[in-house]
């Protein structure tokens, strides 16, 4: 793809009344990285991915795409831009099927028109064989095909984040924001989930950003990982440099990283 995405996000604070959830957070998400998010709860991680996503406007500060303004603009702009946020909860229509809920995502379809449904059918049903063929091409890279013609309400956990994640596929996405991609999903659902988004990392060029409790998940796909704790960012570094942070171990309550089991761990 060769696509650039290099986010940069400047002193942003983002303020619920008297709350402070963003506090001066500053960072980079560098183009081609999968980049992890890490923090105790309440340390403002979701909050600044609704920021960087357009679901939120911060009280201050600038989000930054390859040294564009991005600040405050609606996520429908952003899509369009390639930027794009799931959630940690997938968002499937669950009674449409599976392929049927990737084949909805591109937008500007002639099919949506009903004067191009009636005078040009036949460019419609090209565009859609088209369509079709792409989300095929991703099910099958997403190693669901299988499940195809499934009502998407139907899916596990885990099937529904790799429907998400094959949602993400369908449209040039850039940089792809992921919330706790891991929560509730079996581990060997997790590895075909972690698999695929090393894949669309080294093969089709994505940036991924991930918050996700599950150290393990983390250590094995992000480089870098940012930490953060009361709405700044602590530490940044590989996984293990920063478990092995003091002041990270510190915003754990004094327990740390190292005591605790990998799912717990953030």
């Amino acid at each position: 793809m060769g696509n650039t995405a290099k986010i940069t996000v400047e002193n942003v604070h983002k303020h619920f009344g008297g709350l402070r959830a963003v506090d001066g957070a500053s960072l980079t998400i560098e183009t081609g990285s999968i980049t992890g998010l890490i923090g105790p709860n309440g340390a403002g991680k979701t909050t600044l991915f609704n920021v960087i996503a357009g679901l939120y406007k911060p009280t201050s500060g600038r989000v930054l795409l390859d040294g564009e303004d991005i600040t405050g603009l609606t996520p429908h702009e952003l899509f369009a831009k390639g930027v794009l946020r799931t959630f940690q909860i997938a968002h499937e229509f669950s009674t449409l099927t599976v392929r049927d809920n990737l084949m909805m995502v591109p937008p500007g379809q002639a099919g949506e028109s009903l004067v191009h449904a009636w005078l040009h059918p036949a460019r419609v049903r090209q565009q859609e064989q088209e369509i079709r063929a792409r989300a095929d091409e991703v099910l099958d890279f997403l190693q669901i095909s299988h499940v195809a013609g499934e009502l998407a309400g139907n899916l596990s956990g885990g099937q529904k984040k790799l429907l998400e994640l094959g949602r993400t596929m369908m449209v040039d996405a850039k940089i792809v924001f992921l919330d706790e991609v891991g929560a509730g999903v079996n581990r060997t659902l997790l590895n075909t989930i972690g698999d695929a988004i090393i894949r669309l990392n080294k093969e089709r060029g994505y940036t991924f950003c991930m918050i996700e409790h599950d150290m393990d998940f983390i250590g094995r796909l992000c480089n870098p990982v940012i930490c953060m704790a009361e709405g700044k960012v602590l530490a940044e570094g590989t996984a293990e440099e920063v478990k092995n942070n003091e002041e990270v171990i510190e915003a754990y309550l004094g327990t740390g990283l190292k005591n605790k089991p990998a799912r717990e761990a953030v």
